[in-house]
């Protein structure tokens, strides 16, 4: 069984993800710690649970979702994993990170490319990628249908949706890749989103704005 635990960094309130089982392997999505006391904590985390980490898995590759990589990396040992289509916006955070207050921004290639479809194993666990674009040109989620695990990043919020307006947004494939990669998924479906709370796609599809009226 998968446990998730969630930490919000950076000033963005980025909620970065670690998903281990009973083996206690486990996966870092999306590490959001920029300064010390953050990774620390993360650090502080796995060490005192003694977890095993496998990956670096990025859902998408804006500058909150990514600024703890560099640490992580090179102070557990772990490859990166980012989906293939987003290759592009990862390598571009160096080019305006210090315009976004982060000078010290230090980029780390991926490691490896996830393809859509591609199973992610750690543990006796397993996590499938699927691909949902329109926040960012390649924006991945990785679900796990038996326990009804979404970690959406900047997919899907609670009452609301990602942003369009960055490089590579765009609202028309946003709106479908929700409708078709995730309203899919079961109704009792937890997304874990890149901000705020957690929420089921049936609240969403029930509540939602952008949905409930069309």
């Amino acid at each position: 069984m998968i446990t998730v635990k969630t930490f919000v960094f950076n000033p963005f309130s980025e909620n970065t993800y670690i998903l281990f089982d009973e083996t206690k392997e486990c996966v870092i999505i999306d590490p959001g710690c920029f300064d010390k006391k953050e990774e620390d904590e993360i650090v502080s985390f796995i060490t005192s649970n003694k977890l095993i980490p496998t990956y670096i898995l990025i859902t998408h590759g804006h500058i909150d979702h990514v600024l703890g990589v560099n640490y992580l990396k090179n102070e557990l040992n772990i490859p990166v994993w980012v989906p293939k289509e987003e290759e592009q916006t990862y390598n571009a955070v160096p080019s305006y990170s210090e315009s976004y207050g982060f000078g010290n921004y230090k980029h780390t290639p991926a490691d490896y490319l996830i393809n859509e479809g591609e199973k992610i194993l750690f543990g006796t666990s397993s996590l499938n990628t699927i691909y949902a674009p329109g926040h960012s040109a390649g924006h991945a989620a990785f679900i796990n249908i038996d326990e009804n695990i979404c970690i959406g990043g900047d997919i899907l919020f609670s009452g609301s949706i990602g942003r369009v307006d960055l490089p590579g947004g765009d609202y028309d494939t946003l709106i479908k890749s929700i409708k078709e990669k995730l309203f899919t998924l079961n109704e009792s479906m937890v997304v874990y989103p890149g901000h705020g709370p957690t929420t089921t796609i049936k609240q969403e599809k029930a509540t939602n704005p952008f949905f409930v009226d069309q």
